[in-house]
């Protein structure tokens, strides 16, 4: 069974080697004394979110603290090229929903989109609250799937923002159901940013995607099948990791 893994600011796990002592304490140790009720002797993993693997074993149970014994210490290294979802603002949860799959599946950035379909207003404080939320959701996916590095959380970007990034992606794949190329035959770069673009509800409008497109991007489709927003990005990721990092 693969061990659970917690996430910790990197100051604590700076420079510890084998048999050194960590204390998993905060949000952290209660989860795992009081929710997990994690035992001595038990192994688990250790990460500052930035690629940093630590295996430890647990050595003393406290009140909501854990006493943990480094075992080995591994850097997985950074994925290339970057998997970057542009996920446009979608009503009923479903944006969360998408970031919580694409996390799962590897993604290495999540880009906020207010696209003009957008039915989803991130303005004022309800802005920063949703932007809490998807951060939220990032942290829960990357322990859930045991992953070392921390999806960062890209700037909520209008279209124009958007339009003036494409420049500078190694890649940009623009997922539109009236495309003629074939997202799996699309090459991947070695290196660079791919930026997998997914609509709202209603679609990307049409001078979206014109810019877009004048701005270096490709439109691509998945299949004969309409996705909702929630499962159109996941599954584009899917596509792309199984032609590269899943080899």
């Amino acid at each position: 069974m693969t061990l659970p893994l917690h996430l910790l600011p990197a100051e604590v796990l700076a420079g510890r080697g084998p048999g050194a002592t960590v204390v998993v304490d905060g949000p952290e140790g209660r989860h795992a004394a009081t929710v997990r009720r994690t035992r001595v002797g038990e192994h688990l993993l250790l990460t500052d979110g930035a690629g940093l693997r630590v295996e430890a074993e647990v050595v003393a149970v406290g009140r909501g603290t854990l006493d943990v014994r480094v075992v080995t210490v591994a850097t997985d290294p950074e994925p290339s090229p970057r998997l970057v979802l542009v996920q446009a603002l979608a009503k009923n949860d479903r944006d969360d929903q998408a970031v919580e799959a694409a996390t799962e599946l590897g993604v290495d950035e999540v880009v906020p989109w207010q696209a003009s379909r957008s039915v989803v207003q991130w303005r004022g404080e309800r802005g920063e609250k949703a932007r809490r939320k998807w951060e939220a959701v990032l942290l829960a996916a990357t322990k859930q799937s045991r992953r070392t590095r921390h999806p960062l959380l890209g700037p909520t970007s209008s279209t124009a923002e958007l339009v003036r990034r494409v420049p500078s992606a190694a890649l940009v794949l623009v997922l539109h159901e009236d495309a003629t190329t074939p997202l799996a035959t699309v090459e991947l770069p070695p290196e660079g940013d791919v930026l997998v673009v997914v609509g709202p509800e209603g679609g990307i409008a049409p001078d979206e995607l014109d810019a877009l497109v004048a701005a270096g991007a490709t439109a691509v489709r998945l299949g004969s099948t309409v996705l909702r927003s929630s499962s159109a990005g996941p599954a584009a990721l899917a596509v792309l990791s199984a032609a590269s990092r899943w080899r």
